[in-house]
């Protein structure tokens, strides 16, 4: 089974199951350089349901929100790693999402039962505005870890390499 897919591949196979009575969880984000905080809200979106979905941000989206200096890891080798993790039932890799709409159509064709984020998570008004879209919930199901952050570990790399 291919748990890399596309948003049409994971349109039809959110509908197969749903249709067998399966409760799916939505998580999403760049996960560049996977860290500790990651591995626990995997964990704790997949405890929200029998299927997570991860939407996986595209390269030029994870450069606009993080900065020219990222990716660090093409969103190919973020698929594979995240699709290797026990937690993920499936990475959806997203093509160059432009506006709040483009997401809003794409979870309206998934209708997730749960879209899982962390507390305090900027993306919060957007994940409420999803959720009630199609009538599901938004779990805050982990705290952010401080000092534990993609950002902050490719910083603190990139300022070794300048030693």
């Amino acid at each position: 089974m291919n748990r890399i897919i596309s948003t049409q591949k994971a349109i039809k196979i959110s509908k197969k199951l749903r249709r067998e009575g399966k409760k799916l969880v939505l998580a999403g984000g760049c996960f560049d350089i996977l860290h500790v905080g990651h591995i626990k809200f995997l964990g704790a979106a997949k405890k929200r349901g029998d299927v997570l979905f991860i939407l996986l941000e595209s390269d030029k989206n994870v450069e606009k929100f993080k900065g020219k200096n990222r990716p660090i890891n093409s969103q190919k080798e973020r698929a594979i790693v995240l699709s290797s993790l026990r937690p993920v039932d499936y990475v959806i890799v997203l093509e160059l999402m432009k506006t709040s709409s483009d997401y809003d159509k794409l979870i309206i064709n998934l209708k997730p039962d749960v879209i899982a984020t962390t507390k305090k998570s900027r993306q919060i008004i957007h994940n409420a505005r999803q959720a009630k879209l199609i009538d599901g919930e938004v779990a805050l199901v982990i705290n952010r870890i401080s000092n534990k952050s993609t950002t902050r570990l490719a910083n603190i790399i990139s300022q070794d390499n300048e030693l």
